[in-house]
C-alpha cells in the first residue's frame, strides 16, 4: 500500500512538510509539559525530546532548548519544578520530497505566550 497516494493525496507537499512537523510539535507540547525538571535533568530532557521526535515520519532535525531562565524563576524549595510552556525553544526540520520545513515553539515575551508557528519553509 503506498500511504502517501492513500492518506495524503488530498494535500500539497507542501502542506505535508508543515503537517508533520505541527503534530509533532504539539505532541512534544502535551507529552512533555508538566514533566518534573530541574538544573541536573535539564540536558537529559532536552535530548530525550529530540531523540523521541525524530523518530516521527518526514523530521530530519529537532532542537530543543529548555530556557533556563524561565526555570530558574520556577524553581522551587524542594529543588525541582514542572516543565511549561514558556520554558520551551524548540525548531522541528521536516522534509518531505523537495519541500522543507522549521516549526518553532518559543516563549513571545509580549504576547505573555509560548506561540507554535512556522519560521521557515523552502521549496
Amino acid at each position: 500500500m503506498d500511504v502517501n497516494e492513500k492518506y495524503f493525496s488530498n494535500i500539497t507537499t507542501r502542506e505535508r512538510a508543515i503537517f508533520e512537523g505541527a503534530i509533532s510539535m504539539g505532541a512534544l507540547f502535551h507529552q512533555f509539559v508538566g514533566t518534573p525538571i530541574n538544573k541536573n535533568t535539564k540536558e537529559g530532557l532536552e535530548r530525550a525530546m529530540e531523540e523521541s521526535l525524530s523518530l516521527q515520519p518526514a523530521i530530519e532535525k529537532v532542537e530543543v532548548n529548555i530556557r533556563f531562565d524561565k526555570l530558574a524563576e520556577s524553581m522551587t524549595e524542594f529543588d525541582y519544578t514542572s516543565l511549561t510552556g514558556d520554558m520551551l525553544d524548540v525548531r522541528i526540520h521536516t522534509k518531505v520530497e523537495d519541500i522543507s520545513a522549521i516549526i518553532r515553539i518559543e516563549f513571545i515575551e509580549e504576547l505573555n505566550y509560548p506561540l507554535m508557528y512556522v519560521e521557515d519553509i523552502k521549496d
